[in-house]
């Protein structure tokens, strides 16, 4: 998790990430946030796994930030296909609890606080929340720690399942079949290589892509935008130091 605050007008387009985000809004007026259909929500949002355009924005912003693994957000929201390319309210997945955890957020003195309130209201529904298959789960750890490189026949084969099974529970429980979870993945890995000053041709090479056009289709699909766009994107340029880097491998900022 991480606290944003912005005392000056905001307006960003949010970069698909192979996470579910929570957005606690603390601010007034609220934070809104449009997605691809033009639909607006106001207030905590709940951002799902590459929802194509999304662009946040507001006078001023004050919120505390989450960043879920698919199967911990189906177990901690309550929440299956709402997890895939949508933009819901956290209301409309945790009812009054929402609120609830919002008003003590806002009446917290420190960040500290905040963080603690919120870690405090995710173990207790990680506790009551639905299950998830461990299968599911597995699957899920593979494509992140194959950075998406990894064919989903061999994942189906090791946890014991058929292809379709896989599909049909991974996409229940993550709302992207595995395949579209696997290029999130890789196209998550491509973008903060780009951020870092990569050329896309070697970002191409590095992160398993046929060419570079192969590249630009995906950036393309995820965000409607270019390489050079994409590698300056303050989504991007804030993300090394909101959520810093965990592998020792990474050759990220």
């Amino acid at each position: 998790m991480a606290g944003f605050r912005a005392l000056a007008p905001v307006d960003l387009d949010v970069v698909p990430y192979p996470a579910v985000t929570v957005a606690l809004d603390l601010g007034d007026p609220p934070l809104a946030v449009d997605d691809a259909t033009g639909h607006r929500a106001h207030g905590s949002v709940v951002v799902g796994l590459a929802p194509g355009s999304v662009r946040g924005h507001g006078s001023a912003i004050t919120c505390l930030q989450l960043r879920l693994a698919p199967p911990v957000a189906h177990r901690i929201l309550g929440a299956s296909s709402e997890l895939g390319g949508t933009v819901v309210g956290l209301d409309e997945l945790w009812g009054s609890d929402a609120a609830r955890t919002e008003e003590r957020l806002r009446a917290a003195d420190s960040w500290d606080e905040r963080f603690a309130i919120a870690e405090a209201a995710l173990v207790r529904r990680y506790t009551d929340g639905r299950p998830v298959d461990p299968e599911v789960a597995f699957a899920w750890d593979q494509l992140i720690t194959h950075r998406g490189a990894v064919r989903i026949e061999r994942i189906a084969t090791e946890i014991g399942w058929s292809r379709k099974r896989l599909w049909s529970r991974f996409h229940a429980q993550t709302g992207l079949g595995p395949k579209h979870a696997a290029r999130l993945v890789r196209f998550d890995d491509a973008a903060h290589r780009l951020a870092a000053g990569h050329s896309a041709a070697r970002v191409a090479a590095d992160t398993g892509y046929t060419d570079q056009s192969h590249l630009h289709r995906d950036i393309r699909t995820f965000t409607g935008t270019t390489p050079s766009t994409l590698a300056t994107a303050p989504w991007l340029t804030v993300d090394p130091t909101a959520w810093p880097a965990t592998r020792p491998d990474d050759d990220r900022p």
